[in-house]
């Protein structure tokens, strides 16, 4: 026995030819006429504002607290130990790296680092270029704090590495050797503002081991600082230097410009120390980091937390968008008029995405300024904080890319609509797709909540982080602190592809089923 095909359904009465234009005039005034969903928009604009400030009204710091900025003005780690000569006009400092170990017994960080550095002078934040070697990331050029360029892989805990920096006015040229006989250039940068006169030299860094303990009875954050101890022969200077010894300091330390040069460390900087043997190897012990800050709040992402309501009515708006027609049986007389059922869903899809979008944008950009305006109040001050100014990054990217997040989300939703033709359903499956992943991943493992928010559409909500993350610095990135496993951009791909696919589904079901 053969079960009969069905066939798609086709009216009997002669259809419009209406272009697309005709389609999305008759679509608008589809949703303006159903007075609920305007009402929808409009409540959805409230919350999200109201929220926004609530949430970061329940925020507060002290403030105060000293603050390094970087050349760019950016908040930065300046610490290590530093044996150091001046140098004035152009010259050069080669080194060789004999050895990077742990002094702490604790295990050495992937990131500790010994090398040679210009830098600007003994200040913290001042400008600098430097050649690192790290146990976990092979040979680096790092510069400003910000920049960073992969050399060899070499692993000096293993094998001894040949390390040059030089500089020609404001320019620095970054170099390494396996032999000291043949170098490879790893990078050239300029520093503007450099002056005539820096100081050139060794550097011995660890950023502290900080160690997280996530399970589903909650989070535990072990910080500590750590230190290591790097070995090196064969320093050579080239260039018009003063100084007749190396001299160490603990940038970083108490004072401008940390502990007296080769005077007695004190207890807080312990054990910061460089030892020259007679056969002319240097030992320095160290601790610190020279890299960016990460660790404060994300005042960007902190004036965004009405979003996450506003998506529950973009979710039912884009849902009744399509499932009210099908509940009345309406569905029929729109096909009837338009027997191109792509159009009507592209007419419908542009419709949703402009309104949501349009609105979204309205509720972001004025809950994102009342949010700033209630975390100034409650101590989020410069200079630790710096102004964030509505019309540039991270501020901008954030609050139009929330807007379209909300536009998407409901795009997402239309498009389940039309394939699963049922209210309660539509709404259930987006929500698990794009709200549930944020709960759970408060509540699994690192590795697990991380993943869960890769790989569903929960991962567009990293469009509003505002601190940039940088590969050279380690960041246990938790969910519940606003951190996300993706960048901003790559995140909001994820749901971008959800709900093309769901669009594309809802497509090829339309052409097969009946209305």
């Amino acid at each position: 026995m053969t079960t009969p095909t069905r066939t798609p359904y086709r009216s009997r009465l002669h259809p419009a030819r209406a272009g697309f234009g005709r389609l999305l005039h008759a679509e608008w005034t589809k949703f303006r006429t159903v007075r609920a969903w305007p009402v929808v928009l409009g409540v959805a604009v409230v919350a999200v504002v109201l929220v926004c400030r609530l949430g970061a009204s329940g925020s507060s710091t002290s403030g105060g607290g000293p603050v390094t900025l970087g050349p760019g003005g950016e908040r930065v780690v300046d610490v290590f130990r530093f044996t150091h000569r001046p140098l004035t006009g152009d010259g050069s400092v080669t080194v060789r790296v004999t050895g990077l170990r742990s002094a702490d017994g604790k295990g050495i960080e992937p990131w500790a680092k010994a090398g040679v550095i210009v830098k600007q002078n003994l200040d913290e934040g001042s400008r600098y270029a430097a050649v690192v070697a790290t146990p976990a990331h092979g040979i680096r050029m790092q510069w400003n704090f910000t920049h960073d360029t992969a050399g060899s892989a070499s692993d000096v805990a293993t094998t001894p590495h040949w390390l040059r920096l030089t500089r020609s006015g404001q320019h620095l040229t970054g170099y390494e050797s396996a032999d000291g006989r043949t170098w490879s250039k790893i990078e050239d940068v300029r520093l503007p503002g450099l002056p005539r006169t820096v100081q050139v030299g060794l550097l011995a860094a660890t950023p502290a081991h900080n160690n997280v303990h996530r399970a589903f009875s909650g989070t535990s954050e072990t910080y500590g600082g750590g230190t290591v101890t790097a070995t090196y022969d064969r320093l050579a200077l080239r260039g018009d230097s003063t100084a007749t010894a190396w001299k160490s300091t603990d940038v970083g330390g108490p004072g401008p410009n940390g502990p007296a040069p080769n005077g007695p460390a004190p207890q807080d900087a312990q054990p910061g120390r460089t030892d020259v043997s007679p056969s002319g190897t240097y030992t320095l012990t160290g601790r610190g980091d020279i890299a960016p800050a990460l660790d404060g709040p994300d005042m960007v992402q902190m004036s965004f937390q009405g979003v996450f309501v506003g998506v529950l009515f973009m979710i039912a708006l884009g849902t009744l968008f399509v499932t009210a027609e099908y509940k009345r049986g309406l569905i029929r007389t729109t096909f009837t008029a338009t027997p191109a059922r792509l159009k009507v869903l592209a007419a419908k899809t542009t419709v949703i995405a402009a309104m949501t979008f349009t609105t979204g944008l309205l509720a972001t950009a004025v809950g994102f300024s009342l949010a700033q305006r209630v975390l100034r109040h409650n101590g989020f001050a410069p200079p630790e904080f710096p102004d964030l100014s509505l019309l540039e990054n991270p501020a901008l990217r954030a609050v139009v890319g929330s807007a379209a997040l909300l536009s998407l989300v409901a795009v997402l939703a239309l498009g389940v609509a039309a394939v699963l033709r049922n209210s309660a359903g539509t709404i259930a499956t987006v929500v698990a797709l794009v709200i549930l992943p944020q709960i759970l991943s408060f509540a699994f493992p690192l590795p697990a909540a991380q993943w869960l928010l890769r790989v569903t559409p929960a991962a567009a909500f990293a469009i509003q982080q505002g601190v940039t993350r940088y590969p050279q610095v380690k960041v246990n990135c938790l969910p519940e602190s606003g951190c996300y496993p993706l960048s901003p951009w790559n995140g909001f791909a994820v749901l971008a592809a959800y709900a093309a696919a769901a669009l594309l589904l809802a497509a090829w079901r339309l052409r097969r089923r009946d209305a």
